[in-house]
């Protein structure tokens, strides 16, 4: 009977946040049209806060591996495209990943920054505390120290603990699903590339799907957590098509 009553109270919070959420589309070129590029006034913005709370996830277990590198570039282009001067834009956002990364005892601080930035709203925590936690599952698996980082800034946030669990414990069941391709043949096929190719056009093959499935912070707005780990999957499957292929090729 607990466990019954438990699944409705979380059945009601998912659908009034999800209900939120899907009015929820404040980043866009719109919303940025006369924002004023610096980097004191990105930094302090919702998405330079949230970029800064990316470093930390990404280099909490002491290294910030190749496809959490590639998702980040990436990221760093769709954020940026929203600004006035992207080019500026993008090279403060790196600036600000590559000194948050490196800098202990401040992530609370900046989630607290985050969450005041934001009012505390509901949708737009579930937004952010969402990606967070899908970048932590994207390299397949997620460490005690990531746990305990997405642990300390869903608490800074404020964000609901039984959506945290409930949105971890998705995320563990769909990696658990993920089955890793059978043999090199099925790689090369994912990758659409051949056997007969070399590492430059494999690379390049891979590095279109990744930008092709990667999960985007700002396409992202208004879609549920379905969507989210569809394109955590696929990105996973990518990657270990691609780190078949480059074994098998040592």
């Amino acid at each position: 009977m607990g466990n019954i009553i438990l699944l409705a109270i979380l059945g009601v919070v998912f659908y009034w946040i999800f209900k939120s959420y899907a009015k929820y589309t404040d980043y866009s070129k719109e919303a940025f049209k006369n924002f004023s590029v610096s980097k004191e006034s990105i930094q302090n913005s919702d998405l330079g806060l949230f970029v800064a709370l990316v470093a930390k996830v990404a280099k909490a277990d002491g290294k910030v591996d190749a496809l959490e590198a590639e998702l980040v570039g990436i990221m760093f282009d769709d954020i940026s495209a929203l600004f006035p001067e992207p080019h500026r834009t993008k090279d403060i956002l790196k600036e600000i990943f590559n000194e948050q990364k490196d800098i202990s005892g401040n992530t609370q601080d900046i989630a607290r920054k985050l969450s005041h930035s934001i009012k505390r709203d509901k949708a737009k925590q579930h937004h952010f505390m969402g990606f967070l936690i899908q970048l932590s599952f994207v390299d397949g698996e997620v460490s005690k120290s990531e746990e305990s980082v997405l642990a300390s800034i869903a608490e800074a946030l404020e964000f609901d603990p039984k959506v945290y669990h409930a949105i971890f414990e998705q995320f563990e069941k769909m990696m658990h699903n993920i089955t890793p391709k059978a043999n090199i043949a099925d790689a090369y096929k994912l990758l659409g590339v051949n056997e007969s190719d070399d590492m430059d056009v494999i690379k390049k093959a891979y590095r279109k799907l990744v930008r092709e499935y990667h999960p985007d912070i700002i396409k992202s707005q208004g879609k549920d957590d379905a969507y989210m780990q569809e394109a955590t999957a696929k990105t996973q499957e990518i990657n270990q098509a691609y780190e078949m292929i480059k074994s098998h090729r040592k």
